[in-house]
């Protein structure tokens, strides 16, 4: 019930949570500089909706997603209890290919299973750093990011749906019921992340299933930005419903080790 699930969560606080938020993925053309936070409203002790804006500028290739852990790693330290990391969907509108978690080759290695020990010829894998690819991506920031904070909880995020939204004659993205730019599906991307979880051995909170936003229909647009041009953006309501679903979520995990 709320009360216990409350007053069970209440005894955290005081514990910094960090959350990595989903970066512009097409690193040739342009990425974060700039960016605003406006407080939209929320619950005191329940939760709090904000919404983030940025200004871009060009540079050049980078991987973004590490510079996003070295910049947490210089803020705090390890001064950090758990770190959350909310990707995917910027990837899919941007048209960023999936690619693979690992690379497969056949190679030699010496084992033993009740016979003297010998070379055996075996297939091995190999993780992928490519930043250029999802999987890429996701292996090169959590890599880094376990390796910084080994004692700390770390959380995916899969994305929420995703309905029509317009931010100029430049920027108009179709529902999730169109493919992207390169020929997939948003559920690719979905499934990507909650795949992560098993190669890296982090929790996945599903909220593409479990919060309930579907802002394809109309009796949902109430949870977004604009009914006619943003049903991207989650509003206070939107992020209220999302917030509530974390808080139950984060009730079943450890905080730290």
């Amino acid at each position: 019930d709320f009360p216990t699930a409350y007053r069970t969560f209440m005894e955290r606080q005081g514990e910094e949570v960090t959350r990595q938020f989903d970066s512009i993925p097409d690193d040739d053309k342009f990425c974060y500089t700039d960016l605003k936070l406006t407080y939209l409203g929320g619950v005191s002790n329940r939760y709090a909706s904000f919404r983030l804006s940025a200004n871009v500028s060009p540079m050049a290739k980078s991987s973004l997603t590490a510079r996003q852990t070295d910049e947490l790693i210089k803020q705090h330290g390890q001064d950090v209890d758990a770190i959350m990391i909310f990707i995917g969907t910027n990837d899919f509108n941007g048209g960023v290919p999936i690619g693979s978690f690992y690379t497969e080759s056949k190679e030699t290695v010496v084992a033993a299973t009740g016979e003297p020990r010998s070379e055996k010829t075996r297939m091995h894998r190999t993780v992928v750093k490519d930043p250029s690819t999802l999987c890429g991506r996701i292996n090169i920031a959590l890599e880094k990011i376990k390796a910084t904070y080994p004692t700390k909880q770390v959380i995916l995020l899969t994305p929420i749906h995703r309905a029509y939204a317009e931010f100029g004659d430049n920027n108009v993205q179709p529902d999730e019921n169109w493919q992207n730019n390169i020929g997939e599906w948003f559920t690719t991307y979905v499934e990507t992340i909650k795949q992560a979880g098993r190669v890296w051995s982090v929790p996945v909170i599903d909220t593409n299933a479990l919060c309930g936003l579907y802002p394809i229909l109309d009796s949902n647009a109430q949870f977004f930005h604009d009914s006619k041009t943003d049903r991207l953006h989650p509003n206070a309501q939107g992020h209220k419903r999302i917030a509530k679903t974390l808080f139950y979520q984060l009730l079943s995990l450890p905080c730290d080790f």
